[in-house]
């Protein structure tokens, strides 16, 4: 098991450029609604802007079962990284954060301290499909950082900004603290999932 902070599981070129471009083309035009907010008192989530903003994309259900299978490919090496067990995965949420849009710092799951389905996550995906920048221009955003908090007392709530290519995978565990920083130029697009530990 690995101590390092934060604990991070990546894959490069989990999808080649190629299918990026591909996917990114489709959500363009696939319809949307405001993503919701979980921990608010239904099973189903909220819309709570001041938690949350972006917007969640529906696709094919093609391009849902291609994403989903990619995931399913990595299981395996997911469970290895992270000396866990793993059950189903989630099926992936496509979201777009256009400037302003952000998430606050929280947790995804496994923290004990919610009833809710959502806590049987053991370990959060995310696909980065869009390239961050820290100057504005064509086919970038700005802001939209993901970015970690360790809340541990000895590490003075340490952060960390993650930077990856587009077509990266990134997973950690779900009750690692995060939080996706306002957008500030462009659109940062992004495919998030779980995988859920045994019942």
């Amino acid at each position: 098991m690995s101590t390092r902070w934060p604990d991070l599981f990546t894959v490069e070129n989990f999808f080649d450029p190629q299918l990026c471009t591909t996917v990114v083309a489709e959500l363009a035009t696939a319809e949307t609604s405001a993503a919701t907010v979980y921990g608010r008192g239904t099973a189903t989530g909220a819309i709570d802007a001041g938690v949350r903003r972006t917007l969640r994309i529906f696709p094919s259900a093609e391009t849902v079962e291609l994403v989903t299978r990619r995931l399913w490919s990595c299981k395996e090496a997911i469970e290895k990284h992270f000396d866990v067990v793993l059950a189903e995965c989630e099926d992936p949420q496509f979201l777009r954060y256009r400037k302003g849009d952000f998430f606050v710092a929280h947790q995804d799951g496994n923290t004990g301290l919610l009833r809710l389905e959502t806590e049987r996550r053991l370990i959060s995906t995310v696909i980065f499909l869009s390239r961050e920048s820290d100057v504005p221009g064509p086919n970038v955003y700005c802001g939209g950082s993901l970015v970690f908090t360790d809340h541990h007392p000895s590490s003075n709530h340490a952060t960390f900004r993650l930077s990856v290519d587009p077509g990266s995978l990134v997973a950690f565990r779900s009750e690692t603290t995060h939080e996706v920083t306002p957008v500030t130029h462009g659109e940062r697009i992004s495919i998030v999932s779980w995988y859920r530990g045994r019942v």
